[in-house]
């Protein structure tokens, strides 16, 4: 019996190809130089002036299926609970005990802390997340992360079915262009706009594809 050959490796384009390519590229580019284009940067920044942000965040993460409660600093536990009862929830991971988080511990749910960072698999195994959050855009509905204090690293949140978010009102803004601005470019960003989905060719709305299946967000204010 002839052994199985393993098929060459596929080596590309070959290098004089290459070559022959670039050079006319470079020709071509030489004769007819490209012309600078001048991006027109005025449009709107900024929602109109009286908006309310918040209100209008809140009905974007309605459109998306989230679950949006508006609460005090004294009604945090009771709202938590309440969501976290909701989704059957009784094991959560968090980031950390930062004080922005701390209130958690008076829930009624396990809290099991990234320190050290828990494997992919006990990510799934709990399968829920409690974090804060960079900022929120309104226009959009939404949610950025940047790896801070009270978020965690990209994984945290990316891997487990549920998230239960706090926005400050403060964190809002109104569009992407201000939240661009406000972020640090330099910081791994996560970018939430409702639970994660996907659309075939059938239209089939698909949650939890890339992100949470099931958004849960306290807006404190």
């Amino acid at each position: 019996m002839t052994a199985p050959t393993t098929p060459p490796p596929n080596p590309g384009l070959p290098s004089e190809a290459k070559s022959e390519i670039l050079t006319r590229i470079r020709g071509a580019l030489a004769q007819h130089p490209p012309e600078r284009v001048e991006v027109d940067r005025t449009y709107r920044r900024e929602r109109q002036e009286g908006t309310d942000v918040v209100g209008v965040f809140a009905d974007r993460l309605a459109d998306y299926d989230a679950t949006v409660r508006y609460i005090r600093t004294g009604d945090m536990i009771a709202a938590a609970d309440d969501l976290l009862a909701l989704a059957g929830i009784r094991r959560i991971a968090v980031p950390n005990l930062d004080r922005r988080l701390s209130w958690l511990a008076a829930t009624g749910v396990e809290l099991v802390v990234d320190d050290p960072p828990l494997s992919d698999t006990q990510l799934e195994d709990i399968g829920a997340v409690a974090t804060g959050c960079a900022l929120a855009i309104a226009e959009t509905g939404t949610i950025v992360l940047d790896t801070g204090p009270d978020q965690g690293r990209r994984a945290l949140t990316l891997l487990p079915d549920y998230h239960l978010c706090v926005v400050r009102a403060d964190q809002v803004v109104g569009t992407v262009p201000e939240a661009v601005a406000r972020l640090d470019p330099t910081r791994p960003q996560t970018w939430i706009s409702g639970p994660s989905a996907t659309v075939d060719i059938e239209m089939v709305r698909v949650a939890g594809v890339h992100g949470p299946r099931t958004l849960h967000v306290l807006v404190l204010g």
